[in-house]
């Protein structure tokens, strides 16, 4: 399983929280590169619910990773 920021956008609008069927489904839906799918059949799933990507992919930049001042623009 490996997730890049391409593919990783296309579950930012999913409807969160979430478990992985719903994920899967989700992404079908939309219309997500197979990968996408391939990597939530993946994960080792107990029937948990997610409540963020960052659940799915711990490395999953977030705001504060990148190196900018939101006040100065």
């Amino acid at each position: 399983m490996y997730w890049t920021l391409e593919l990783a956008q296309y579950l930012e609008d999913a409807p969160w929280p979430a478990n992985k069927d719903e994920l899967i489904d989700f992404a079908i839906r939309t219309g997500a590169p197979m990968e996408v799918v391939e990597n939530l059949q993946d994960i080792e799933d107990e029937g948990e619910m997610y409540e963020t990507i960052e659940e799915i992919w711990p490395d999953y930049p977030t705001r504060e990773d990148f190196l900018f001042n939101d006040d100065e623009y």
